[in-house]
């Protein structure tokens, strides 16, 4: 049959299951709403404020569900607005879809009016970006982005299409989606040296990233962790990929770890890395990182290894596949007086206290999680409000959060909610905003008064960059340059003024039946949650210190000075 390249692109999205698409009308894409008019009944497309949030709806999409996210914009402006959406999925590795549309391809390269070589821009954010120049090759095109997005390490694809493109016409033959490439294999000698060591260890460490996540590995990751015997610790993109009501499990490790983690990680005598980048926030000062342990890491991103940390046994594959290939091969055997030792620890050390009188951020997360049974999504903008949100609610499943670890876009968190939401609808989406990320996505509350989108935002307000602040505190003296926001924003006022319901938490017994009631109403709302400006995220580790010594609470600090 015959189709326009506009028809050509939603055949071809239809073949790849995509039943939602995120994105914001304009000149070079007219084909292609066009043809999403024709396909309305089958394609739903979410219009956002602004074409960044459709990035950030296409990756929260694609967090919560598994499934590849899909986003569309405009050319010049339209396709650059979606650039930070982009790279935050490219660094955190979500499969996405971007479509840009371009002017006409013989006005390219002559400063067209609205012109712009997005796929050149994005290059270095993304597994791939194509210009097509040719209708009859689009639909091989778009079916290769979607394999891409997916194949080994997971990210964003970009297309671009010319106007011209979209609007020309050939020949379509529909196809199934292709197989994806089958993973790398480790090498049977590394295995064995990695096996030999798992075996021989008496305290091992377990350490998870987001590849654990990606590869559906939660539950080999458990029956490892039980013939192994030994803690494990979650990055923040990991976090529900191990259940963390598992007695095994001990709190992130890394900047804002637990003491545990940074004392396990201490005296272990082997760490096990599994589909983890070794970030710096993680490792802090990598020089001083695991150094007295042999590492066995795995990962489907062979560039990973040795790129940050050095490692002994580096095994090359599937998360999934190799650890379901340990196990396999492992007996199991108790490390009663190591998983002792760990106890202890986490009895000596609990969660840090409140530090402010009034509402705490913990009593927050903890009856939050409470009020939902612990089965909300969670997503976060960036700042204090995201690592209270990692370190006080219990995630027990894969994609409960849903938060910028890599980039750390402040602006995230709504627009990835509403994708979240959309893909989820039977679950409770909650996004924790801080009142500086707010600021940066208020737009999107249109979003969801538009289409009735279900979902609680709710903002942590101390009228402070929170964590900014915390590092002049620190680092520089108090002095808080341009950290008080001091914005006289009535946020009530304008959740409403969007037609969003809208409520208000100032002291601490408000916030269970405030939160309970904002749950239960089943449309948007807001609510606006009154914190202390000098609430901290502890404990913390400072600048150019080693992991295994975090500060557990503030120094008392002299003026105007630099403290460390």
């Amino acid at each position: 049959m015959e189709l326009t390249g506009a028809q050509i692109l939603m055949e071809c999205l239809l073949e790849q299951g995509v039943d939602t698409v995120f994105g914001y009308p304009g000149g070079a894409v007219l084909n292609i709403y066009d043809a999403l008019y024709q396909y309305r009944d089958r394609i739903r497309h979410i219009t956002t404020a602004h074409e960044q949030a459709a990035a950030h709806g296409a990756d929260g999409y694609a967090r919560a569900s598994g499934r590849t996210g899909v986003c569309i914009a405009t050319s010049g402006p339209g396709a650059a607005n979606l650039v930070t959406g982009i790279a935050t999925a490219f660094m955190d590795s979500t499969p996405m879809v971007a479509v840009t549309g371009n002017v006409n391809r013989d006005l390219l390269g002559k400063s067209s009016f609205q012109e712009l070589d997005i796929a050149s821009i994005v290059r270095p954010i993304t597994k791939l970006s194509r210009v097509v120049m040719g209708t009859e090759d689009l639909a091989g095109a778009v079916r290769d982005a979607f394999r891409i997005a997916n194949e080994g390490r997971k990210g964003p694809v970009l297309l671009d299409l010319p106007k011209d493109i979209t609007a020309g016409a050939c020949s379509f033959q529909p196809q199934p989606p292709a197989p994806l490439a089958p993973p790398p294999q480790p090498d049977p000698k590394t295995l064995e040296a990695a096996l030999e060591l798992l075996r021989n260890c008496r305290r091992p460490f377990i350490y998870t990233g987001g590849g654990v996540i990606a590869a559906g590995a939660s539950q080999a990751l458990k029956e490892f962790a039980e013939r192994l015997d030994g803690p494990v610790s979650s990055s923040l993109m990991c976090q529900g990929g191990y259940d963390q009501m598992d007695g095994r499990y001990i709190g992130m490790l890394g900047m804002h770890g637990t003491k545990t983690a940074s004392l396990a990680i201490r005296d272990c005598d082997l760490l096990v890395a599994v589909g983890t980048r070794f970030s710096d926030r993680v490792t802090c000062n990598a020089g001083l990182f695991a150094r007295h342990c042999p590492i066995v890491q795995i990962d489907i991103d062979a560039r990973e290894f040795g790129k940050n940390v050095p490692a002994d046994a580096c095994l090359h594959g599937d998360v999934r596949q190799v650890l379901e290939e340990l196990n396999r091969r492992l007996e199991p055997v108790p490390r009663r007086e190591w998983m002792e030792r760990i106890a202890a620890w986490q009895a000596e050390y609990p969660p840090i206290p409140r530090s402010e009188p009034g509402v705490n951020p913990r009593s927050v997360m903890e009856a939050l999680g409470e009020l939902t049974g612990g089965e909300a999504l969670i997503s976060t903008e960036v700042g204090q409000h995201q690592m209270w949100a990692a370190q006080y609610f219990a995630y027990r499943f894969p994609r409960q959060l849903i938060t910028s670890g890599g980039l750390g876009t402040m602006g995230f968190g709504l627009g990835a909610a509403i994708g979240a939401k959309l893909a989820c609808p039977e679950r409770a989406v909650v996004n924790i905003a801080g009142d500086g990320s707010f600021h940066m996505n208020a737009n999107e509350l249109s979003t969801l008064a538009k289409y009735q989108i279900p979902l609680v935002e709710l903002v942590l307000n101390n009228q402070v960059l929170g964590m900014v602040r915390q590092w002049q505190k620190l680092f520089y003296g108090s002095r808080f340059s341009e950290t008080n926001l001091e914005k006289p924003t009535s946020y009530e006022a304008l959740a409403r003024a969007y037609g969003i319901e809208a409520m208000t938490i100032r002291r601490e017994e408000e916030i269970r039946p405030v939160l309970r009631q904002a749950l239960e109403l089943g449309r948007p709302v807001l609510v606006n949650c009154h914190i202390g400006q000098d609430e901290n995220v502890l404990p913390m580790v400072p600048a150019g210190a080693s992991v295994e010594d975090p500060l557990l609470d503030m120094p008392d600090l002299p003026g105007d000075e630099t403290v460390f």
